[in-house]
């Protein structure tokens, strides 16, 4: 059987190695007798699993030990009001940076719990671009500052970490996560849903600075208290199993290409093929400034918006799935995170190429 090339911006494609390794252990773990969904999370078996997963994240991100790693249920978006709820403390404000819609998905439910200060957005240019940081309106008072450095829906990506001073800087980085060397210091907290670059749904991995733990509004729930999760090894009760045991094969995975460094390599270049393209092509566009376009969710349209259901069926018979864009915004989007292999985005610009001699 031939695997497709799977587009999906998420839950999106798996490493294929994985996924076999996943296969061959599915209903005997190493001797056990047992699948991995089978154990209990509190057996021998399971946390050497997770204890793995965390080791090999630590050392493929360089996450030091003044930080806890969570494993927690739920996607990015459960983080909205978890991040608030746990990090205000005892201020009244905290500074958002929006530049898409998952930033205004996360500015409006951190208005539920505190004032919430928008620093700067980009919605004035279409979401298309990034304000540069000397003109945010950021607050020495603030609790925290948020920002999401790729918006998957729009393929808008943040080419700087921005500088916060003493407040901890937050970033959602469900899309970007491992897909490139990054400084972890620099930042307070950082989330990802697992569903991009780090294994199948139901998991976010939450990576916190130690000193920020313990500031939990009284109405936190105890399963959304950072201080509790990080306290019972993210176990305060029954985990993702699956998605966690999983999310540890891609760990292992990933440090078989090379880790970060090498996975970045690969990713800049696989982006820079399709963007060339798309730029090449007077019959594709892509709409976002070239100095913020996304390495992993790469947005385009076509001259004429009437061929898209002819575009998206040629694709499918030729195994190219999942090219559809957000129905907010239309079009098509190819995402191509790390377990995308670079022979799919030849195989996609090779179709893209006849559909255009065709059609255009």
């Amino acid at each position: 059987m031939s695997r497709a090339y799977n587009f999906c911006a998420g839950p999106a494609t798996l490493p294929e190695p994985v996924l076999r390794q996943a296969r061959e252990e599915m209903l005997d773990w190493r001797g056990t007798g047992m699948s991995v969904m089978e154990m209990s999370h509190r057996s021998d078996e399971f946390v050497e699993i997770a204890e793995t997963a965390e080791k090999d994240l630590r050392e493929l991100a360089g996450v030091s030990d003044d930080y806890a790693v969570l494993f927690m249920q739920g996607g990015a978006s459960s983080q909205f009001s978890t991040i608030p709820l746990n990090l205000l403390g005892d201020k009244t404000s905290a500074d958002y940076v929006n530049t898409g819609i998952w930033s205004k998905k996360a500015i409006a439910e951190a208005s539920r719990y505190g004032q919430v200060n928008v620093v700067a957005s980009s919605e004035s240019s279409g979401f298309a671009s990034i304000p540069d940081q000397d003109s945010w309106t950021t607050s020495a008072d603030a609790a925290y500052l948020h920002y999401t450095p790729n918006e998957t829906i729009g393929g808008l990506e943040f080419d700087f970490v921005p500088e916060s001073g003493s407040v901890p800087l937050v970033a959602d980085m469900s899309s970007t996560m491992l897909s490139r060397p990054l400084d972890v210091s620099k930042f307070g907290l950082i989330y990802a849903g697992a569903q991009k670059n780090i294994g199948p749904s139901g998991l976010v991995v939450v990576i916190i600075r130690k000193d920020l733990l313990g500031k939990a509004l009284k109405i936190t729930p105890t399963m959304m208290n950072y201080q509790v999760i990080a306290d019972n090894d993210s176990m305060y009760n029954t985990p993702a199993t699956y998605s966690w045991y999983l999310a540890g094969l891609v760990f292992k995975w990933l440090k078989e290409q090379g880790g970060v460094t090498a996975m970045g390599e690969v990713n800049r270049r696989k982006a820079s093929k399709l963007y060339g393209f798309i730029d090449e092509n007077d019959f594709y566009a892509n709409p976002i400034s070239p100095r913020f376009r996304s390495w992993m969710n790469i947005p385009f349209t076509l001259a004429d918006d009437a061929l898209n259901s002819a575009f998206l069926k040629g694709a499918n018979e030729r195994g190219l799935l999942n090219l559809k864009g957000h129905r907010s915004v239309g079009g098509m989007r190819a995402s191509v995170y790390n377990a995308m292999p670079e022979a799919g985005v030849d195989a996609l610009i090779d179709y893209m190429t006849v559909f255009a001699k065709e059609r255009g």
